[in-house]
């Protein structure tokens, strides 16, 4: 058995263009009518007007009074009354005697009749109107009375029949519902175009479509752990998430929506890429506390209309992929140290075999002692774990490159000193890259060597790394910070992250960092982390 399908509700357009449709006609009926109406009571007062016009006319003429004085008024006054019919375009004009005997008539045989209708206010002195049914049928009729001396000597009544009203009432409502047709139709047609519009905008979808899209628009909208930010054509915001107002820093969508980007306070690498009108895929942006991964794609239609930008949260991601790149170093410097052990041990057993075990023996015993006084040197400075873990494998990755790493002996920071909010992921991140710069900006030099210093008093800890390099040039001292920026050859991976992100730790931190010239010549790094901020942070 076929289930019968419900038919699919007409589109919002339909539905909004068959109300209009209606709306239109029923307005333009009610106008038309209105009118007729209006016009029929308009045409009634306009004949009332008439009819008293020419009454009053005939009761004032000398000519009337002279013939009424006659013995035989009738011979005079029916040429003259059936001349004005004529004349003022009335259906009758009846002259009576003041008892309403008609003297004349448009039918003689009424001559001589009483008069059908209200006499009254006339034999009083005053003129009136009235519609009434006499021996011409219905009609609209006025009555005045005819003064000699002071005295009411006859009565004039002229009307206008009914149906002639009506007649020129129709001419008018003939006009009027053309009128109203031309209204219908241009009324139709607009109302056709801007529906068509209006289903090219919807898609064709009804009210009940609209309504389910727009509630899955705003549960896709929140329920997305990325960044969705949409700009208008003029760069102002039209639409961001909670993920986007996170991940920007921004405040709540009420203050953010309508403004424009370069409004919103982000760093200027961030707003430049917003502001762009190319579209960008995966670049890396940093903020004040996290790496982004911004993604741009205009919307265009013949025109800029906008921009869709998506980003994502790389902070956690990049900060394992620094200890990543740290634990590939101790593994290149641990197969270094290996293949230099064996060098060793090849010449220990080449010594015992030529029988100089005397010389054997001190070459050992000299090795050994420079490596474990090279780690007591470390252990004994820094007594954090992990940070003394990176100077062992830090130097002798930079031994291996040719430069001399070396521990100040003003650096003094023993384990447990730190607060748990001060975590050994940021250190790493700050010390590991600051060293990794100053070892690729010694390397090379005549005295290649680097300087590391860290030490804690009671408010603060301080980090310093020095270098024997080229140094900075106090022009680029401020960009040296920014993302992008290196003075070094660009690689397939992209360089100038480092020291963004070691600024980035700082400042999550609120902490400071410096760069200035070297006392050998390279440059000095200076990062100054408050114990009592570390401890209040989030870390």
């Amino acid at each position: 058995m076929r289930v019968p399908t419900l038919p699919r509700p007409r589109s919002l357009a339909g539905q909004l263009f068959a109300m209009q449709a209606v709306l239109i006609a029923v307005v333009v009926a009610g106008y038309a009518l209105f009118t007729y109406v209006s016009d029929q009571r308009q045409a009634e007062d306009a004949a009332a007007r008439q009819a008293t016009a020419v009454a009053r006319s005939i009761a004032d003429s000398p000519s009337v009074r002279e013939a009424i004085r006659t013995p035989d008024p009738t011979a005079r006054l029916e040429p003259y009354a059936l001349q004005v019919m004529r004349d003022a375009n009335v259906d009758f004009v009846t002259i009576m005697n003041p008892s309403g005997i008609r003297w004349t008539h448009p039918d003689q045989n009424q001559i001589g009749k009483r008069f059908l209708g209200n006499i009254g206010p006339a034999q009083h002195g005053r003129t009136f109107t009235e519609t009434y049914t006499g021996t011409l049928g219905a009609s609209v009729r006025a009555v005045t009375p005819i003064s000699d001396n002071g005295r009411i000597v006859g009565l004039v009544s002229a009307g206008i029949k009914v149906e002639t009203i009506s007649a020129r009432v129709q001419d008018q409502v003939a006009a009027l519902l053309g009128v109203a047709g031309v209204a219908l139709l241009l009324g139709a047609v607009g109302t056709y175009v801007v529906n068509a519009r209006l289903r090219r905008h919807t898609h064709g979808m009804n009210a009940t479509e609209l309504s389910r899209m727009h509630d899955y628009h705003q549960a896709a909208l929140h329920a997305v752990r990325e960044g969705l930010l949409m700009l208008d054509g003029g760069y102002r915001v039209a639409l961001i998430n909670d993920g986007g107002r996170e991940l920007l820093g921004v405040g709540p969508e009420e203050g953010v929506v309508g403004r424009s980007v370069a409004d919103l306070g982000l760093p200027a690498p961030l707003t430049g890429a917003l502001l762009s009108s190319e579209p960008r895929v995966d670049e890396v942006h940093l903020t004040a506390s996290r790496v982004l991964v911004v993604n741009t794609s205009p919307v265009s239609g013949g025109e800029h209309r906008g921009t869709v930008v998506t980003l994502r949260d790389v902070t956690e991601l990049q900060s394992l992929m620094g200890e990543l790149d740290s634990e590939r170093g101790f593994t290149q410097a641990l197969r270094s140290q290996a293949h230099e052990a064996a060098n060793r041990l090849h010449t220990v057993v080449s010594l015992i075999e030529l029988g100089r075990a005397e010389e054997a023996v001190e070459f050992a015993t000299a090795e050994l002692e420079l490596a474990q006084a090279l780690t007591d040197q470390v252990v004994a400075a820094v007594g954090e774990p992990v940070l003394a873990a990176l100077l062992l494998g830090k130097t002798a990755q930079a031994n291996e490159r040719g430069v001399e790493l070396v521990v100040s002996p003003d650096s003094r920071l023993d384990d447990g000193l730190l607060p748990q909010s001060l975590s050994a992921r940021d250190l790493v991140t700050i010390l590991g890259n600051l060293i990794d710069n100053a070892v690729d900006a010694a390397q090379g030099s005549a005295r290649a060597r680097v300087t590391v210093t860290a030490y804690a008093t009671a408010a603060e800890v301080v980090l310093r790394v020095s270098d024997t390099g080229p140094g900075v040039d106090p022009a680029h001292a401020g960009l040296v910070f920014q993302r992008g920026f290196s003075t070094k050859p660009a690689e397939p991976g992209g360089r100038g992250l480092g020291l963004a992100l070691v600024r980035q730790a700082v400042n999550r931190h609120e902490g400071t960092l410096t760069v200035a010239e070297a006392e050998e010549g390279g440059a000095v790094f200076e990062v100054r982390l408050p114990l009592r901020a570390a401890t209040g942070g989030a870390g």
